[in-house]
């Protein structure tokens, strides 16, 4: 603990940079390593979700990255269920002269209600590619559009916002029940972002299937400038990764996916995610560089259009190559931003790892 002044004691903390992986006395080769990971009744190749993100994700990049193995996580309170054509928007989001503007734009594009029927359309395109489909809302929308989004039929239904509780208190409003919710429903859920082992453990207890660890937004994200709320997120999926064994004992054996969501730049903070305990990894600013990302390079989040505290931005981040070369190669980079996949197989193998779940396991060291 730190002394903060005479009032104030604090934890330290640890963010991705701050760590590194250990070699063990065994190396494998990389044929030997399997990336598979099964939550509830479906199985992926890899174990990275796209974030739910305009700049990342539509119904085609959806429909693409389940194709290659991977599961695309398509924002239902976007401009995909706001408006029939969306790509208009994107390119005047794009086109924006300064991030000044840009800000000033988005709010006016995401004024626009959304519209359920839009809901229900993109969904089943998804579906009718032949891969899982998954939407995500915020918890204040959740229960308008629920219905919606489950007559549409949704494979996976992502609760996420920049902070989520399943104690929320509002005068102003009937807070979202997630318990109940999720109990109700027939698919699974995912819900977060939190950061401690005790807010954690509430949303486990609520029945998810998963929890998101972080606070999302990322390289777009001004969270830690203006509430001056940020998450060192080595520290933070260690002790979710705690609760989750925790509330494996104390559910007498019902196991909750732990899923890393935020500061995760480059290949080697995945590495660095799974190694602190993730189950599976929760991707934005790496995709938005593909060349068929929504966001022609620009990468932004849900922070970056509310009405009247914005804390997100337009950022520019270029693009490096196409979704698939991102993901799954080859390299044409050394600095970590392509062949994701392949770069989380060779650091397993040179760790001595053949499955995610023994990979957890591994030493880490503070740098």
């Amino acid at each position: 603990m730190f002394e903060i002044g005479r009032s104030k004691r604090a934890e330290q903390a640890f963010a991705f940079d701050d760590i590194a992986i250990v070699p063990s006395r065994r190396t494998r080769g990389d044929e030997e390593v399997s990336l598979t990971w099964r939550i509830d009744a479906y199985t992926f190749a890899f174990p990275l979700i796209a974030a739910p993100m305009d700049s990342v994700m539509s119904p085609s990049t959806a429909i693409q990255l389940g194709r290659l193995g991977g599961l695309g996580v398509l924002n239902l309170e976007g401009l995909w269920t706001r408006y029939a054509d969306p790509e208009p928007l994107l390119e005047e989001i794009v086109a924006a002269p300064d991030p000044m503007d840009a800000t000033r734009r988005i709010q006016q594009i995401y004024a626009e209600p959304i519209k359920p029927e839009l809901i229900g359309q993109r969904i089943a395109e998804i579906r009718a590619a032949g891969v899982p489909a998954a939407g995500a809302l915020s918890p204040q929308h959740t229960s308008a559009y629920a219905k919606a989004v489950v007559d549409a039929g949704v494979d996976f239904f992502v609760i996420r916002g920049t902070t989520v509780s399943a104690e929320h208190v509002s005068s102003a409003s009937e807070p979202l029940n997630l318990k109940q919710f999720i109990y109700e429903l027939d698919v699974p859920v995912i819900v977060g972002g939190c950061a401690t082992h005790q807010a954690a453990l509430h949303l486990m207890r609520t029945g998810a299937a998963g929890v998101l660890v972080g606070f999302g937004g990322g390289a777009a994200s001004t969270s830690r400038s203006v509430l001056g709320v940020a998450v060192p997120m080595a520290s933070a999926v260690s002790d979710v990764a705690a609760a989750r064994r925790d509330y494996l004992d104390e559910s007498g054996g019902r196991y909750v996916h732990v899923i890393a969501d935020g500061s995760v730049g480059r290949s080697g903070d995945i590495a660095k995610a799974i190694a602190c305990g993730a189950d599976a990894v929760m991707v934005g600013s790496p995709l938005a560089k593909a060349a068929e990302a929504p966001g022609r390079g620009y990468h932004w989040g849900a922070e970056a259009w509310h009405p009247s505290l914005p804390r997100g931005e337009r950022a520019a981040f270029g693009t490096v190559g196409t979704l698939e070369e991102i993901l799954l190669g080859p390299s044409t980079v050394p600095d970590g931003t392509m062949n994701l996949v392949g770069a989380l197989r060779k650091a397993m193998g040179t760790t001595g790892y053949t499955e995610v779940k023994e990979f957890q396991r591994v030493e880490v060291v503070v740098g």
